[in-house]
């Protein structure tokens, strides 16, 4: 085996360590605190639109969630087009991995420049099949980091970071002990949890409650 590839594994197995695939949670109310929910988390949130929008939805999701991508696939740009860029929604994306696997494409979007954040995850969502569902997850996930700017290098450099591992697994973690998600994608609209995937007319209906 490599070195590269043990580095890999290792932090594989890290993640897995402190990644349960399903989460025993207490009985949350449905609405949460909302200044306590935009506390960021180590790394900084990442986030869209307008800072005084009157709608804030927060989501969570895990980059090997079949139901995540299909919403960013599917109701993520028309609600983009409608809501956040016309100033109604300020839109906060969370990371909340459910598996090594995802934990390393979080950890990559996070190493690339910080303008290309929002980008690389909708690449990601997009080709989720061809990188996340392998019977070798390095050299998958290798390829396809090299189709958006990493080079073996880089990728290695970024994915045996053990403080950004744990970053990372720091926001999934608040997430579920302090906000009640056990899912992905799990939103939160003003505070209000709504969990999983939903389409444009859903969300919207949600939205235009708050307006």
């Amino acid at each position: 085996m490599t070195q590269s590839r043990r580095h890999f594994l290792k932090a594989s197995a890290l993640a897995a360590a402190a990644t349960g695939l399903t989460f025993s949670i207490p009985a949350f109310a449905q609405s949460v605190d909302v200044d306590e929910l935009m506390v960021p988390g180590p790394l900084g949130d990442k986030i869209l639109g307008d800072e005084n929008a009157p709608v804030t939805v927060v989501e969570y999701a895990s980059m090997t969630c079949g139901h995540c991508a299909n919403f960013h696939n599917k109701t993520w740009k028309p609600l983009k087009e409608q809501y956040v860029d016309t100033g109604k929604v300020r839109f906060v994306f969370r990371e909340f991995p459910l598996d090594p696997v995802s934990a390393a494409a979080f950890m990559l979007a996070r190493c690339a420049p910080a303008e290309s954040y929002f980008d690389i995850v909708d690449t990601m969502f997009e080709n989720q099949r061809a990188w996340a569902f392998t019977d070798n997850p390095y050299n998958s996930l290798l390829d396809f980091s090299k189709q958006i700017g990493f080079t073996q290098e880089s990728f290695e450099e970024c994915l045996t970071n053990q403080g950004l591992l744990d970053a990372v697994n720091a926001v999934r973690d608040r997430g579920a002990n302090e906000f009640g998600v056990n899912s992905t994608p799990t939103f939160f609209i003003n505070g209000a949890r709504h969990p999983g995937a939903m389409s444009i007319e859903q969300m919207g209906a949600l939205i235009d409650a708050e307006l």
